[in-house]
């Protein structure tokens, strides 16, 4: 990780920024190889323009943060301990106080570590730091990739898992939990987020919440999950019939698949990323259901399941290699069902690779 702190240190030297404090436990993790959610206890690390970086976490957390490999200074805090006195005399020691220009992560950093922060300098400009980590983190290198490969793997194993799960008269809740012991078995400690199994009329809720629906013959059955792997998160939605398939269903699935086949093949590098939005959203607007889709056509994806760039129709930026986020254009239609298909992209030198393998034909469970 040495690397990625040079980095963040050249830029606070580009800008003639002081210093800078990343709270977030993912952009910690990105920086630092050390993964943990210290809950509402502080953690932090302390870049410098021209000093050495300072990493501040519970005591207890200590021996994990050395066996990740931070070989810098370390404050380790009690809990009968106020952590901002301990950091300001480690910061007045590196002399920075008074610096002109200082950086933090505005979206997440609450509004008293902002303050107790600020308070370490005098006369200062707050930069936001997040931009330049976004810029850092949207492209990924090998050893991502292959975590995130593994990732999606798991994310395949799952949906297989809830598929071979679905017979009449089984609950959403079961299904989800037979999807989340299977892959605990496997090792996966963490969801990316909470599993959507959803049966039915149920499948037309975008952000629906599993219950006690029993299948039926007849059924549309969403799968929407993800798991955490080394750090790294995979995201993916399959639909599956049971028993029979109706020709709405039909034509509303082929028609999601058709924009989501049109979305990847515009996956390419130099690429506006809008127009991956834009390429499905026609093909769906054009059957008639535009109204139907109403969500951007996906979102990057890495140390966390949402994370830059938004997949808009509006975003002007442009595709590069080792890019990767999902493409999941959907239509859902109120009290009678609907369909999301979901893949995890990897933008490459010659184009895209789908992460998540999963077939996406429409099949019909018996």
């Amino acid at each position: 990780m040495t690397s990625r702190i040079e980095k963040l240190q050249s830029w606070l030297d580009d800008q003639n920024i002081e210093a800078v404090f990343i709270n977030s436990k993912e952009n910690v993790f990105y920086l630092s190889s050390f993964l943990t959610d210290p809950h509402e206890r502080l953690m932090g690390l302390f870049l410098f323009n021209g000093a050495d970086p300072l990493f501040v976490l519970p005591a207890m957390e200590e021996g994990q943060l050395k066996s990740a490999g931070w070989t810098h200074e370390i404050i380790g805090y009690s809990d009968h301990e106020n952590p901002w006195d301990l950091i300001r005399e480690a910061v007045k020691k590196r002399n920075t106080a008074g610096a002109g220009k200082v950086a933090l992560e505005k979206e997440v950093l609450s509004y008293s570590r902002s303050e107790e922060f600020l308070s370490l300098f005098t006369d200062t400009e707050v930069i936001d730091a997040e931009e330049k980590l976004n810029e850092l983190r949207v492209v990924k290198d090998d050893q991502e990739i292959e975590i995130l490969r593994r990732a999606a793997e798991m994310a395949d194993f799952g949906v297989q898992t809830g598929v071979d799960a679905l017979t009449e008269g089984v609950t959403e809740m079961e299904v989800l939990a037979k999807i989340e012991y299977e892959l605990k078995k496997k090792g996966i400690r963490e969801m990316s987020f909470s599993t959507m199994v959803l049966f039915g009329e149920k499948s037309g809720e975008p952000h629906g919440n599993p219950g006690n629906r029993k299948l039926q013959p007849g059924d549309f059955v969403l799968f929407d999950l993800g798991v955490v792997l080394d750090g790294y998160c995979s995201d993916i939605t399959r639909m599956v019939a049971f028993k029979s398939v109706s020709d709405q269903q039909k034509e509303i699935y082929e028609t999601v698949l058709k924009a989501e086949k049109a979305s990847l093949e515009a996956s390419r590098p130099g690429s506006r990323i809008g127009d991956l939005d834009s390429t499905a959203r026609k093909i769906i607007t054009d059957a008639g259901y535009g109204d139907f889709f109403p969500h951007r056509i996906g979102h990057g994806m890495g140390i966390n399941v949402h994370e830059f760039p938004s997949m808009s129709h509006l975003n002007d930026g442009i595709l590069k290699a080792g890019m990767v986020y999902t493409i999941e254009p959907g239509i859902y239609l109120p009290d009678v069902g609907g369909v999301r298909i979901e893949d995890d992209v990897l933008v490459t030198e010659e184009g895209y690779e789908t992460l998540t393998k999963f077939p996406k034909e429409l099949q019909i469970i018996e």
